[in-house]
């Protein structure tokens, strides 16, 4: 059966309205959700260990009688870790040594100044105090996940790492586990769902409270989140993948058309576009993509993810295609071009660019260094990729000699009586000189 896959061109007078259409990432709330999340974090919060324990004996059908049975230790990651074969351990190692390298240039330091009259100004950069990690569990197995979320909290010196991850009828993923051992994940706790959430962001007598919670999960654990915000951080709630790759007609189309796959095979919602400098190039990769899709194991996927969400685009020019993908604001961007470096410096808003033709995006999600967690539905027009910045407080410090006090006090005191705050304006004038 032929792919039903959008083809637009700029040139056509119905574009801007069809691109918009592409765009919509309108998604209800489902209130029923929001009421079964709801319940299950007042019921955590209300009764603990008990409750918590209850929801994953009923929704992963295990049989533990305490959480305490639920946590796997240190030790035992270890030895998971080292069963591993060669050449998964090594894999695993490198890129989590590449994953802190990048990540360790980002850590923020302290800082201040000292102003001619002896007062001190400053920023003071601290760790968070303890982190939850949500890592998804059974047959999803994200070791990748681990080591993008985990690496960068340990650079920041967070104090503990708590993991959370659901382990069905007991099945676990050992490179999971040994991502959070090499990713230095201080507890593990075989919980998941929305009632994992509520006991990182609440604690319970086993499960300590968190001050921020990261890491993907399915729609429960997204509401979760979502609700705990404000009792704890949340690092954002994402949205499907999505990728959009801009060519000038000169990469091998094959190659283009397993990056749209890469993106378009991790659901149905994924998006993965194609924005063209070259009229004939949309027609390659359609062919490129109908010849590789039967042979994908993961082609069904592929194939609703495509056609619900996909789209062939051809630009009348750079200008345009910039323009496109400035507004659409990807999660990631690959740059298949000439002088790809001169032009990301047009790209104003994208989660992470890849740049050439010989950068797949695969390798950001799992090597590079780069985070892969990355804002995603357009949000990358005022937010960033999780980093070691996400893991760190700033607080401000302010020191003041008496010259500085008596200076300040004058402007403080009548800024202050503009407001109609006279003890303001007061506790300043205390410490004007006379």
């Amino acid at each position: 059966m032929p792919l039903k896959l959008r083809t637009l061109t700029t040139a056509d007078p119905d574009f801007n309205s069809e691109f918009e259409r592409l765009l919509d990432r309108s998604q209800g709330i489902d209130p029923d959700i929001e009421n079964s999340v709801r319940g299950i974090l007042a019921d955590v919060r209300a009764r603990g260990d008990a409750a918590l324990l209850e929801y994953t004996c009923r929704f992963d059908r295990r049989t533990a009688a305490t959480v305490a049975e639920l946590e796997i230790s240190r030790a035992h990651l270890r030895e998971v870790a080292r069963a591993l074969s060669k050449e998964q351990y090594d894999a695993l190692a490198d890129a989590g040594e590449r994953i802190r390298s990048y990540h360790e240039r980002q850590r923020a330091e302290s800082w201040s100044y000292t102003e001619p009259d002896g007062t001190l100004l400053g920023q003071q950069v601290t760790p968070l105090e303890r982190v939850g990690l949500y890592v998804p569990g059974g047959k999803a197995a994200y070791p990748s996940s681990v080591l993008m979320n985990a690496i960068p909290a340990k650079v920041a010196e967070v104090h503990e790492l708590i993991m959370v991850v659901p382990a069905p009828e007991g099945i676990l993923s050992n490179m999971v586990l040994a991502a959070a051992y090499l990713g230095g994940v201080d507890r593990v706790f075989t919980v998941g769902g929305a009632q994992a959430v509520a006991a990182l962001a609440y604690g319970t007598d086993s499960v300590p409270k968190v001050d921020k919670i990261v890491g993907p999960g399915n729609v429960y654990v997204a509401t979760a989140k979502r609700l705990v915000y404000g009792i704890v951080d949340i690092d954002m709630i994402a949205g499907p993948s999505e990728i959009v790759v801009l060519c000038d007609g000169k990469t091998d189309p094959d190659w283009v058309a397993m990056d749209l796959f890469a993106q378009a095979e991790h659901d149905e919602e994924a998006q993965s576009i194609l924005i063209s400098l070259d009229k004939n190039f949309t027609g390659r990769v359609r062919a490129a993509i109908e010849k590789l899709l039967p042979g994908m194991e993961r082609r069904d996927i592929i194939r609703a993810s495509l056609e619900s969400r996909g789209a062939l685009i051809t630009a009348d020019g750079v200008d345009q295609a910039i323009a496109l993908v400035n507004r659409i604001a990807p999660e990631h961007l690959e740059l298949s071009v000439e002088d790809a470096p001169a032009l990301a410096q047009r790209v104003h808003h994208a989660g992470a660019i890849f740049l050439g033709r010989h950068t797949a995006e695969a390798i950001g999600d799992y090597c590079a260094g780069p985070n892969h967690v990355l804002p995603t539905s357009g949000t990358a027009r005022f937010s960033s990729p999780l980093g070691v910045y996400d893991f760190q407080k700033r607080t401000s410090l302010i020191q003041c000699s008496a010259d500085g006090a008596s200076t300040l006090g004058k402007i403080a005191s009548t800024l202050a009586r503009g407001e109609g705050l006279t003890a303001h304006a007061r506790s300043a004038e205390y410490r004007i000189k006379k």
